[in-house]
């Protein structure tokens, strides 16, 4: 039995490093070919954009949700899933995360989360670039109910670029949704006061570089410290034309992000913002969302003196828009047990199930292709054995753009391989 143990233990830390064939074989199958006519009956839908509607149906067509109602006819043809008493809701995100990029926490050859070099812009850096679509971290996410991730790179100021994946599909090309999603700066470390002199300063060159390009092609303006790329990419970002991701958590450090998006005309999101219900006036004036982690109960740094538990019911009680993550990419799984922190902490429960769903893809802008359940919206979604905040629920079945993926991973097949080890 001790042996066993210590096998599957070794197996599970080891499997990241071993061939990717068996999960990738059934990902392209679920992403192949044009997806089927499906009907899902007798089922309690969380459409996201009205009441909860009770015994209804959910028709899927070509990756695509035909339509959603109570009393639907089911189209001749239909696979059809009875799942009475079964609840829907759209497909969750998790919005920051590393799913895909990083394999093995302490294994550096695994990681494509971050750019080489000392310098703190990095700006031309893409995450979709290290994306990895066969990882097996993937399997574990969708295993919960995520059904797309931000993957965000990490290090220096100017961290580089998000973009947005859907967590099933062959390759980088049928994962991805949008990339670039932004262009993420963290103001967590090296002091604020630094940190907001360098950004200035990167983005006032990206300014000068946009309106002096020919005069630079032809080495007649003044010379910057970033390269084409970085200032390129910072240039996206001037006038609100690709979101701002601020990771801070100070409520001054709120306050100076939301001072330079001003300045520089940016479109920011706040990720992280332990103490942003302390400046919720100012964020909901400014209609910034807030991408909140609600296991963060307490202050864990001098950056986060002010955390508390009911940060995201307080946004939201003051008008901000609001997201909800799980500050994870191996345990992003946790995302629902993460929105059930914050109804405890008093956020409505039907609000939190949006900040897992809807909240996001409004924050980048995505709310017209998912995170809700509504006719010609992708058909992402996921059948639930009952409340999906509840952490007793189970995940009945996974679809994304109107296929259902297998709910299996590494961890299911060592479990299925020594459950009858005595």
């Amino acid at each position: 039995m001790k042996r066993a143990a210590i096998l599957a233990w070794a197996l599970a830390f080891a499997a990241p490093l071993a061939s990717f064939g068996a999960d990738l074989l059934w990902v392209r199958e679920a992403s192949g070919g044009s997806a089927p006519l499906v009907a899902i009956t007798g089922v309690t839908v969380h459409t996201g954009t009205g009441p909860i509607l009770e015994d209804a149906v959910v028709l899927l067509e070509g990756g695509v949700v035909r339509e959603v109602g109570k009393g639907l006819a089911v189209p001749r043809g239909a696979i059809v899933t009875a799942r009475r008493g079964a609840v829907v809701t759209a497909g969750l995100v998790e919005p920051l995360s590393s799913l895909g990029l990083v394999e093995v926490d302490l294994e550096d050859t695994t990681h494509d989360d971050k750019a080489d070099g000392s310098q703190p812009i990095h700006a031309g850096f893409r995450a979709i670039d290290g994306f990895n679509p066969a990882s097996r971290v993937l399997a574990v996410a969708r295993s919960e109910g995520l059904t797309a991730a931000g993957i965000v790179p990490h290090g220096g100021l100017v961290t580089g670029q998000s973009a947005w994946v859907d967590l099933a599909g062959a390759s980088v090309e049928e994962a991805a949704v949008r990339a670039p999603l932004a262009l993420d700066v963290d103001l967590r470390e090296g002091g604020q006061a630094n940190a907001i002199h360098r950004l200035r300063e990167a983005l006032d060159d990206a300014r000068e570089f946009t309106k002096r390009r020919a005069a630079w092609e032809r080495n007649q303006s003044r010379g910057f410290a970033l390269s084409r790329l970085d200032l390129e990419a910072l240039a996206q970002s001037l006038d609100g034309k690709l979101p701002v991701v601020f990771h801070v958590d100070r409520a001054a450090g709120i306050l100076a992000a939301l001072e330079v998006a001003r300045e520089f005309s940016l479109r920011p999101i706040i990720a992280g913002g332990a103490e942003a219900w302390q400046v919720k006036q100012a964020l909901a004036a400014a209609k910034v969302p807030v991408i909140v982690e609600p296991f963060l109960a307490g202050p864990v740094s001098f950056d986060r003196l002010g955390a508390r538990d009911d940060n995201a019911a307080l946004l939201y009680a003051a008008g901000v828009p609001i997201a909800l993550t799980s500050g994870e990419t191996h345990n992003a799984r946790k995302l629902r047990q993460a929105a059930g922190n914050a109804v405890r902490a008093g956020l409505p429960h039907e609000a939190a199930i949006q900040a897992i769903t809807r909240g996001p893809a409004e924050a980048f802008g995505l709310d017209g292709r998912v995170g809700t359940l509504e006719a010609g919206k992708a058909a992402n979604l996921v059948v639930w054995s009952g409340d999906p905040l509840e952490i007793g629920t189970r995940v009945l079945s996974v679809y994304v753009r109107g296929r259902e993926v297998e709910l299996r991973s590494r961890q299911t097949e060592l479990f299925e391989k020594y459950k009858e080890l005595h």
